[in-house]
């Protein structure tokens, strides 16, 4: 009955199968109620019009009085219990959806596109339950039970009902879903691909204007704009033929069952009965013509949605972050990235040991290929030669679910949602106490600023951290990197948007925080803090140039001397300016 991707959907509503099956009961119940109610309406109509004593009438009186109220109460009913079941699926399909994204380790996932699948591809799934599944299993049990009815008043008439029934509820279905099928494929991907340009034309507005694409770029979305609406309006259309034919064979079905009762002898208001109930009838069946059209054009999202719940599989219970199977000593031995073939690799030939417990500083200019030798060792990105490995692993080796509990961190663009400072926080430790937020703040020196909040740690933060400066928010992101205590804690440009007092402040309790064993990678332009660190290794265009500690790299001509005393000049010039 259902293809893969429905399948794959599908199994995740096993959980919630009896509000399903309830809602389902809730709304044949419903279309029963309504087809019963225009019988009934229709014979004490009938009836009247030859004013019989009221008595024979009060039955059918109450019976409409009830009726109407019912159908009401039971389309209520319905649509609780039906969208109870669904918004607690859906929730569970977002947390799975989201959870895979962010597992994948390809950069060329696009924002937008993973929007649209979070939001629109994921609402095929809500469709599918509450346009196509509820309702098409209510109209298939009202139509049998219309059938059954009819054959109380009139066997020959029955069999007319069942036959219109059969071209309403089959035929024009198939019909339906077989003209849209092609147009309601590309429907899907179009809106990720608008999405992405949504997103790439807002906030890549001043790139886009830098280089004099903007023009490039509207035309392209103008073109795939151009070509969903098209889509759509043909979709609209046919719809619009086949819902004209449905109507079209409602009218002949009870056209055709009046004629096959009058012959069969059947009296004057039980034919009239049977004409409007055959009206009625087929209505309720061309619910499977909308239920087979939206069926098609769901296809395509929920083949989108079913192809990151596949790769998601079942959840991994959660468990503190803790050392792998193998220890989690890190190696990269001959490590080169090439972002684009032909151009000069962002990181050549890199050597690095990182053994448990250690703590090593990478630094040099900007795009020495800092932020790439991270991205390398979190999976993000990964070698064209070499290896990195985590515990003798190699990190492309390692399961989804399991590099981020022991590879994690501060990495470049940290995301900051809209939310609560608690419920960022909690990102990092789901099961995170007071205490341990505390903590975890106060290392990354931010504790002052949220117990000066009247909402404290209810405080919201805004969109991408929208209402914190740059340096809180940075320290936002670095508080929960130290909440989740990884066992290699990466730290990339921890004191972004700090001052030199705050920062090496910062940098001096969030090393001191690191638990021991834990294993420090930090990634820095600010040279001033690094002395009781291990190691440190210098990099320029992809290449180590120098590596030692800090009083030997200092005390030798070189790339990170220099900086040294360039920064320190200005450090000390800034803080005589400071009032």
């Amino acid at each position: 009955m259902t293809d893969g991707p429905e399948r794959a959907v599908l199994r995740l509503a096993r959980p919630y199968l009896g509000r399903l099956l309830g809602a389902g009961l809730l709304a044949a119940a419903t279309e029963f109620a309504g087809l019963a109610l225009m019988a009934t309406a229709t014979w004490l109509l009938m009836s009247a019009a030859g004013r019989p004593p009221l008595d024979r009438l009060t039955v059918a009186i109450v019976a409409v009085r009830a009726l109407a109220v019912s159908r009401g109460v039971f389309r209520y009913t319905e649509r609780l219990a039906g969208h109870d079941a669904v918004l607690r699926m859906i929730t569970d399909v977002r947390a799975r959806v989201f959870a895979t994204l962010v597992a994948r380790r390809d950069a060329a996932q696009r924002t937008g596109d993973a929007l649209s699948r979070l939001v629109s591809d994921v609402e095929a799934v809500q469709d599918l339950l509450l346009r196509v599944l509820v309702p098409g299993a209510a109209a298939a049990l009202v139509s049998v039970l219309a059938v059954g009815s009819a054959a109380l008043i009139s066997l020959p008439a029955a069999g007319v009902l069942a036959v219109g029934l059969l071209v309403a509820g089959v035929t024009l279905p198939a019909l339906a879903a077989g003209l849209t099928r092609r147009a309601a494929d590309e429907v899907a991907p179009l809106r990720g691909a608008l999405a992405v340009d949504a997103v790439d034309l807002t906030h890549g507005a001043a790139d886009l204007a830098a280089f004099g694409a903007t023009g490039t770029a509207l035309a392209a979305a103008e073109t795939r704009a151009g070509r969903l609406a098209r889509l759509e309006r043909r979709l609209a259309a046919t719809g619009f033929a086949v819902d004209a034919a449905g109507v079209l064979v409602g009218g002949l079905t009870a056209a055709a069952a009046v004629v096959v009762a009058l012959r069969a002898g059947v009296g004057g208001v039980l034919v009239g009965v049977l004409a409007v109930g055959t009206l009625a009838a087929v209505e309720v069946a061309l619910a499977l013509v909308g239920a087979a059209r939206q069926r098609t054009q769901l296809r395509a999202g929920l083949a989108r949605v079913a192809d990151l719940l596949t790769e998601a599989g079942e959840p991994a219970p959660t468990a503190p972050a803790g050392p792998a199977a193998g220890g989690h000593d890190v190696r990269f031995a001959g490590v080169t990235v090439r972002y684009r073939e032909g151009a000069a690799p962002a990181l050549a030939g890199v050597d690095l040991d990182l053994p448990a417990g250690r703590r090593v500083a990478v630094v040099g200019p900007s795009g020495a290929g800092k932020s790439t030798l991270a991205a390398a060792l979190t999976g993000a990105v990964r070698p064209d030669a070499g290896r990195v490995t985590v515990g003798g692993v190699d990190v492309a080796d390692q399961p989804a679910e399991e590099l981020p509990r022991v590879v994690g961190g501060l990495l470049a663009e940290a995301y900051v949602f809209h939310a609560t400072v608690r419920e960022n926080l909690l990102l990092g430790r789901p099961r995170a106490d007071e205490a341990e937020l505390t903590a975890a703040t106060r290392a990354a020196g931010l504790l002052d600023w949220v117990r000066a909040q009247p909402e404290g740690w209810e405080t919201v933060v805004g969109e991408q951290g929208g209402q914190l400066s740059g340096g809180q928010r940075q320290r936002l992101a670095l508080a929960r990197a130290l909440l989740a205590a990884p066992p290699v804690l990466v730290l990339d440009e921890p004191t972004e948007g700090l001052d030199p007092v705050a920062a090496d402040a910062v940098l001096a309790s969030a090393l001191a925080a690191t638990p021991a064993g834990h294993s420090v990678l930090l990634i820095s332009h600010r040279l001033s803090g690094l002395a009781g660190l291990d190691e440190i290794v210098v990099l320029d265009a992809g290449r180590v140039v120098q590596r030692g500690r800090h009083e030997e790299l200092v005390a030798r001509p070189g790339w990170y001397r220099e900086q040294w005393l360039l920064q320190e000049t200005a450090e000390r010039g800034y803080l005589a300016l400071a009032p």
